[in-house]
């Protein structure tokens, strides 16, 4: 199988760079910058792709490029700081000229390329960039320039080595992805054979050989990833698997009902759900700080699993449908060392990443960890999941816990069910659900707004919509939705939901936010 390989050099993209690859229908795969030239040729990749990263190539301890890389005789396509370390290898200039470029950036073709190949003249690309090249190295030729940035872009054609200052995989580079599919296809002559049947195929035999003849336990929240993940591990090994919903009270409302339905009348997937509400609310209460919350959830979730698994019988390994950004963002080398890298920018822990205890008891099995959301719905749709379930909205693993901004109680986690619930009605009714990647409620439980209501001073809580617009979570932008929509959710949730009086909408994108306020 071709292959395309991501030299990770801590970037918040490197994997949307091999998601990118494989929307082409090429595999590939994000590897750590310090990979050794036995484990390059193993993978036998047809072409390299070196990240970005938050790093100065001219610094002491700056990661560095592999001298094998480049006596592969295979194309390479350096991004940002990939670019730069290509440069500064081959004896070119890096340096911080006082002129860094963030953001849409108009670019100028300076000569013909096939990298260049359909990119028009005065697109928009997306820069993050301080250091810029000054002295290009024998061979290559500068091909785009910006109104900041003499060599945008830059290609020795011969050997066929390229550099892009900007990055072709977020969706703000308007002809990133041709860029992109030149190098691919027609540079690295790629196939464009590689398919989500494949993956499928490919994770079931690797999960039939992990279990074995063992048991395994998924802990099933009822989004997209957990949903989809327990309809594969079914197809891989049957009655072998147990899913286990643990209702630690942060879930939306009558959650368990719905999946109980779902999974266990529709479809015979063996479904235990264990009621810990009141566990977790007690260790939990008057708890503020977002890390504490998200790590305390983490472990007392897997203790739960790990007391109520016992009284089911012996379980030797823990499912999660743990994403790639969910690892990204946590950030944890000792995630996974081929594909966390040491450079790279910590966010927040995630519920199924970072809150983790170090003496687990259970193997964890996580085949979804290199995939995105979107790619996790294909897995979905091919496997015939349910459409109400493939197109839900994610939801955190701590759920309604993350989005009460104060200490925590079981009025203020009411609260915010409410609120939440009558937002998702709202949604569904008008339309604009499958229109929005993401709707949330966050409630601002130490904050007091003052209003009226009955000619009655009040001093209560607010609460602000956060609905956004993405296409794999790394980036997002907020919905322009309706004012009559708008309208309506802040008219019924102030008066139908106790404690609330005052609703706002966040209009911030990520970056600099993130989608979760915590």
């Amino acid at each position: 199988m071709q292959k395309i390989l991501i030299l990770d050099y801590g970037s918040q993209y490197s994997e949307l760079i091999a998601r990118r690859v494989r929307e082409f229908h090429v595999f590939s795969e994000v590897v750590s910058h310090q990979i050794t030239l036995d484990e390059i040729k193993l993978h036998d990749p047809i072409g390299i792709i070196l990240s970005g990263g938050p790093n100065s190539v001219y610094g002491v301890d700056a990661p560095r490029l592999p001298e094998c890389i480049l006596d592969l005789n295979i194309p390479i396509l350096g991004v940002c700081y990939g670019m730069q370390l290509l440069v500064h290898t081959l004896g070119g200039t890096v340096a911080d000229t006082g002129k860094g470029e963030y953001g849409k950036a108009h670019i100028k073709l300076l000569e013909s390329c096939p990298i260049l190949d359909g990119v028009p003249d005065d697109s928009v690309m997306w820069m993050s960039h301080g250091d810029s090249v000054t002295r290009l190295p024998d061979g290559f030729k500068s091909i785009v320039e910006t109104e900041i940035t003499k060599n945008a872009a830059i290609a020795n054609e011969s050997k066929q080595i390229y550099g892009v200052q900007f990055h072709p995989e977020v969706v703000h580079s308007q002809y990133g992805n041709q860029m992109l599919e030149n190098f691919i296809v027609n540079i690295c002559k790629a196939d464009c054979s590689f398919t989500v049947s494949n993956f499928i195929d490919e994770q079931v035999v690797k999960i039939r050989e992990t279990v074995g003849d063992k048991n395994v336990l998924l802990g099933l929240s009822g989004g997209v990833d957990s949903s989809v993940l327990a309809f594969l591990l079914h197809k891989a090994i049957g009655d072998q698997l147990t899913c286990m919903i643990v209702d630690h009270g942060f879930m939306r409302k009558d959650e368990v009902s719905k999946l109980m339905k779902i999974f266990v009348e529709k479809f015979a997937i063996k479904v235990v759900a264990v009621d810990a509400k009141e566990k977790f609310i007690t260790k939990l209460k008057g708890v503020s700080d977002p890390e504490t919350k998200r790590k305390t959830i983490g472990e007392l979730f897997i203790r739960t699993f790990e007391k109520e698994s016992a009284k089911l019988g012996e379980f030797d390994f823990l499912a999660q449908g743990t994403l790639y950004p969910d690892v990204i963002e946590s950030c944890d080398p000792n995630i996974d060392s081929a594909n966390a890298s040491e450079v790279a920018h910590k966010i927040k822990s995630h519920h199924n990443v970072g809150g983790l205890p170090k003496d687990l008891k259970f193997k964890l099995i996580e085949p979804f960890r290199k995939l995105f959301k979107d790619e996790v719905r294909a897995v979905g749709r091919y496997l015939e999941v349910p459409e109400e379930i493939v197109t839900r909205h994610p939801f955190p693993g701590p759920g309604l816990a993350i989005r009460v901004i104060g200490a925590l109680d079981s009025d203020r986690v009411a609260t915010l069910s409410e609120a939440d619930d009558i937002l998702l009605q709202e949604l569904k009714t008008s339309g604009h659900y499958d229109n929005t990647w993401q709707a949330l409620c966050v409630l601002l439980a130490d904050v007091k707004s003052v209003g009226v209501m009955g000619d009655m001073r009040t001093y209560e809580s607010p609460l602000v919509l956060r609905l956004v617009s993405s296409e794999d979570g790394m980036t997002a932008d907020w919905s322009r939705l309706p004012y009559d929509f708008l309208a309506r959710v802040s008219n019924r949730i102030v008066n139908e939901v106790k404690g609330i009086n005052r609703v706002v909408y966040d209009i911030t994108s990520k970056p600099p936010a993130t989608i979760e306020w915590e």
